[in-house]
């Protein structure tokens, strides 16, 4: 979920900022530590989304929860309700993480998903696990965005790439790892009748270790420069970036990037204050308001209806491209694949987070120069032919697998394959696309829009999918095999190429011109108030930003 375009920055920084890379990541060892560190909450999320498939499958959970395992809408729910859960969670991020910080809201996110994990581990009835799940949804949804904003705030300009991909390498990490300790655990007392309720006990349990580590540790990590600007706290932030940079206070690289978010912090307030001066008073209802009429203008501006259009679309082809399918219910899906044997069908879905893993790795590297419109049609074309391939497969031989077992597990490499597909493609670059194609003046908004519809539409599927594979069978494979393929026509068509454009070419290719024009012209305003440009070449220089960075400056 990582990447870059071109944005407004500081040339004068940009000729005095370190190497990118790896070379940058070790000239900046502090914060790529703490980077490291704040990931365990990508872990987590990853970890969440791929323990339950293997849970699901298990004999003892199924006897246990047997009311709502043996019902496949019910099941749908047992998965889903943590999607939900998740949904309410992004949606109220954002304010908690203006309001208490960005670090104490991951502390609080930890809280509440530490409840749901101990609802869960001694659950007895499946409502226990209904109200857990949610419960875990919510820390889920808080911190995949909290995190991510944390790291994008402290990190310097040519790194925050390679640090908020991090994030996303820990979030495939988090779900490889969940599979092969379900496949382990899976061994508990046996893995039929004589299987040990530990079995399933136990992999849930061990999303607090992590979890706590993250909660107590976090509290010694600083607060975002960035919260501490927009909270009058000016010196504290030059402390921060000072002791990040491990450069001094009054260093050029520390003085012009406090400046750089000091004038961001000014441009949105400024912009407010220009829109709707009646809702300055500071008041809760004002703010509400505020936060009301931005996201109506989304909808009523046509230009803004169009981002509005593909960030919503974007986010609802990745999650009916059917990887959520795959990940929650994998090993259903290959014994019904005709691997039989749950130990068999959980040693296949932990190669699903494997090579899901491996292929997210190049595509951070390639997305910057391949561009995004490649990328992601490329990859819905793949995951199209690989659903429709093992559609075929299980049409022709779901009767007789036990004769032809070479059948399945063709039809198993192609879920592989699709795995992979979306490791370098839809998985990354859908958040891309959607992170940088807003005008500065509502990006916060527009991102949490995208977000909103990636969690509405995986809680879509994780319900429907149990039911789908009941009475669709190989259809279900088709289903996803359809959306994939309309999803790649979507961006080849209907969604410009946005890899390296400026604000007002981007405005260009929506057509509105003139709208980040006159953000680009406060904002050089503001930066001649303040002092920056004393410290500038140009007015209008350029410096690289990742995606996912406008989250946390705008967020």
């Amino acid at each position: 979920m990582a990447g870059g375009v071109t944005v407004q920055g500081s040339s004068r920084r940009k000729a005095l900022q370190g190497q990118s890379g790896w070379k940058g990541l070790i000239q900046n060892g502090r914060v790529f530590l703490i980077a490291v560190f704040a990931s365990l909450g990508g872990l987590l999320y990853g970890y969440n989304q791929g323990v339950f498939s293997g849970v699901l499958g298990m004999y003892s959970f199924g006897q246990r929860m047997a009311s709502a395992v043996d019902n496949s809408g019910t099941k749908g729910w047992l998965v889903s309700i943590l999607e939900l859960g998740a949904w309410v969670g992004v949606l109220i991020t954002g304010y908690l993480a203006d309001k208490l910080s960005r670090k104490y809201t991951i502390v609080l996110a930890v809280c509440v998903f530490c409840v749901g994990v101990i609802v869960q581990t001694s659950a007895f009835h499946p409502s226990s696990i209904y109200g857990g799940r949610f419960v875990t949804g919510l820390g889920v949804g808080s911190l995949s965005m909290a995190v991510p904003l944390y790291n994008a705030e402290l990190a310097p300009p040519e790194v925050r790439g390679s640090l908020v991909a991090l994030q996303q390498l820990a979030i495939t990490f988090g779900i490889m790892i969940s599979f092969w300790i379900d496949y382990g655990t899976n061994y508990i007392g046996g893995i039929r009748e004589t299987q040990s309720e530990a079995a399933w006990r136990i992999p849930i349990a061990l999303q607090l270790v992590p979890a706590l580590i993250l909660g107590f540790g976090i509290l010694f990590m600083p607060f975002s420069p960035r919260w501490l600007v927009n909270q009058g706290r000016d010196d504290e932030a030059l402390a921060v970036l000072s002791k990040a940079r491990n450069k001094p206070v009054d260093s050029d690289v520390v003085q012009i990037e406090y400046l750089e978010i000091k004038a961001q912090y000014i441009f949105e307030k400024e912009t407010s204050a220009t829109k709707y001066p009646q809702f300055q008073d500071g008041s809760f209802v004002s703010s509400f308001k505020l936060g009301l009429y931005d996201y109506i203008s989304l909808l009523t501006t046509r230009t803004l209806l169009l981002r509005t259009m593909v960030a919503t679309l974007t986010m609802f082809f990745q999650q009916w491209t059917g990887v959520n399918a795959i990940l929650y219910y994998a090993p259903t899906i290959f014994q019904d694949l005709g691997l039989t044997g749950n130990t068999v069908s959980l040693l296949a879905t932990g190669v699903v987070g494997i090579v899901m893993f491996l292929a997210t790795i190049p595509a951070v590297i390639w997305v910057d120069n391949a561009g995004r419109k490649p990328i992601l049609v490329s990859g819905a074309f793949l995951m199209a032919a690989c659903h429709i391939i093992v559609a075929i497969l299980t049409g022709v031989f779901h009767k007789s697998w036990q004769d032809h077992r070479a059948a399945g597990w063709v039809a198993c490499v192609f879920v592989w394959i699709f795995a992979m597909g979306f490791g370098y493609s839809w998985g990354p670059c859908a958040w891309i696309l959607v992170a940088e194609i807003w005008p500065l003046s509502v990006r916060g908004k527009g991102i949490s829009i995208g977000a909103s519809s990636n969690w509405m539409n995986n809680f879509i599927v994780g319900q429907v999918t149990p039911t789908m594979l009941q009475h669709l069978g190989f259809g279900t494979f088709l289903f996803f095999g359809v959306f994939s393929f309309l999803g790649g026509l979507f961006i080849l068509f209907f969604v410009p190429e946005t890899k390296g454009l400026s604000l007002e070419e981007m405005d260009e290719v929506f057509g509105a011109q003139g709208l980040a024009t006159a953000d680009l012209q406060r904002q050089a305003e503001i930066y001649n108030r303040i002092g920056l440009s004393a410290y500038e070449h140009d007015a209008v220089p350029t410096e690289k930003y990742d995606a996912d960075s406008y989250k946390g400056d705008h967020a």
